[in-house]
């Protein structure tokens, strides 16, 4: 079974060969700790956690490899102003590296409620300062990079005149020089699109190591570069982040890696787009900027309720990762929905009693959501496959079609290994705490007990326990041999 992957870098679908099989290098960008976890965050975790648990499922070995971003990621996104997390520390008067390690476990614990598998490997930026200042020293050995005034830049002309800056994004570097405004501290560059490799810290900066050049901290684009080689090797399979990493961030690793060791690092490049907000780009500013405790508490005034973390995964999963997704209060509810009826069915297949002969074709479904990961990850069709099958489930508990015990053991595996392993969604009426568990044994039982009532002609005391339910949000399916429930 061949997988296709888009890569960006060639702008086309190509067929997925490791490197080194059944290894697979997958190196993704993670978050810059220093708030809470968004929207922003969510995507790209979903999308490469979809990744990471197919190619595992394809029997691939994968090494996943997500940084943490705790320094040198400038206010800006440029080689100006004051670092993310130092301006959070000095502002609520912190150790910057308490900072790092309360926003770090937030979104620990966000990514666990979105069912986000941990990587295999998790290094921060300030972990790995050696590594950075010794790449650093071979860019500036190679002739790619300058110092001026105690801080190293990368010499953007000087790397195009015998490669391609810009071959990632598209973007035309003559371009890139007469659009580039003028900032403060410019002049210590040659050329206004040059980049940090290292700063020299000012005196009020509060992160800084010592190097061969000053005192100071390594510039945002280095610790990709540098972390992910170290772990992966190079070249290594798939580099994997937002589309708004595309540039500069990630057209700046590929001229580093390419400046230091003669050779892109990286084989596929993988993006996925954007989200908006009602049609518009999610920003403080607009104050839609939503935060994922918001999203699961309702506590925001753009939303009409809360939306649990397996109904943000589920919408997600139903756009395929490279459109553009724009999150409603409509299209979450409409998500809310189709969640509950995926997991009702998985809940019915549980009940699903075997007959003698078999009118449903098990592998249709293993193979037409398989062919669709396999294009690219297209959840959305998987997806749709797999409501096809809901239809044929409820058939199958209805007793208008029947399946053998070998067809419905091999559906069980399929439908659950689809949804539960590989679109890593998880049935939250089910699953989680012992709360939860037992609010599903007390419903049993009292649907227990009004199907003694329905046998002894107590159609009152039947009635009366299937309308308190429904008051309550359980909405009762009575079926030939039993029920069914969900909330």
């Amino acid at each position: 079974m061949k997988l296709f992957i888009y890569n960006t870098l060639t702008r086309k679908k190509e067929v997925f060969e490791p490197i080194n099989p059944p290894n697979v290098g997958l190196y993704v960008c993670g978050p810059t700790v220093y708030g809470d976890p968004h929207l922003g965050h969510a995507r790209p975790a979903i999308t490469f956690d979809l990744l990471f648990r197919f190619l595992k499922h394809l029997d691939y070995k994968v090494r996943y490899v997500r940084n943490i971003t705790d320094v040198g990621h400038l206010e800006n996104d440029a080689d100006e102003g004051e670092d993310k997390i130092a301006k959070k520390a000095r502002l609520d008067q912190l150790e910057p590296m308490e900072i790092v390690q309360h926003y770090t476990i937030r979104y620990h614990e966000a990514m666990k409620m979105i069912n986000a598998l941990p990587p295999s490997i998790e290094p921060r930026a300030s972990g790995h300062i050696i590594e950075q200042i010794e790449l650093v020293k071979q860019i500036l050995d190679n002739g790619f990079a300058y110092e001026s005034h105690g801080s190293i830049y990368f010499d953007v002309e000087k790397y195009h005149k015998e490669h391609n800056y810009g071959k990632l994004s598209g973007r035309v570097i003559e371009d890139m020089i007469s659009n580039t405004r003028d900032l403060d501290g410019q002049d210590e560059k040659r050329n206004s699109i040059d980049f940090a490799l290292w700063k020299k810290a000012a005196p009020e900066h509060i992160m800084h190591w010592p190097s061969p050049w000053s005192e100071g901290f390594p510039g945002w684009h280095l610790e990709c570069s540098a972390m992910s080689t170290k772990y992966l090797g190079e070249p290594f399979d798939i580099h994997g982040g937002g589309m708004d990493l595309l540039f500069p961030h990630h057209e700046c690793e590929i001229a580093q890696s390419v400046a230091a060791h003669g050779k892109e690092s990286v084989r596929y490049w993988m993006h996925n787009n954007m989200i908006t907000i009602n049609g518009q780009k999610m920003g403080k500013s607009l104050g839609n900027f939503i935060t994922l405790e918001e999203l699961f508490t309702g506590n925001h005034k753009l939303l009409e309720q809360a939306y649990s973390p397996m109904t943000i995964r589920f919408f997600i999963l139903q756009a395929h990762y490279r459109s553009t997704l724009d999150f409603s209060n409509e299209a979450l509810q409409a998500a809310e929905k189709g969640l509950g009826r995926l997991m009702a069915a998985s809940r019915m297949l549980a009940k699903v009693k075997p007959a003698g002969n078999s009118s449903v074709k098990v592998e249709e479904l293993e193979q037409k959501a398989l062919d669709a990961l396999c294009d690219d990850l297209n959840s959305p069709i998987a997806i749709a496959t797999l409501f096809d099958w809901v239809r044929v489930i409820n058939s199958l508990a209805e007793g208008k079609e029947q399946i053998t015990e070998t067809d419905l053991d091999r559906l069980k595996s399929i439908f659950n290994t689809l949804v539960f392993d590989i679109l890593g969604l998880a049935d939250e009426q089910t699953a989680g705490s012992k709360h939860a568990e037992l609010t599903g044994k007390l419903i049993e039982l009292l649907l227990e007990m009004r199907m003694q009532a329905k046998a002894n002609k107590d159609y009152a005391t039947s009635d009366r326990i299937r309308d308190q339910l429904t008051n309550l949000g359980v909405t009762v399916r009575d079926r030939k041999d039993g029920f069914d429930w969900e909330i």
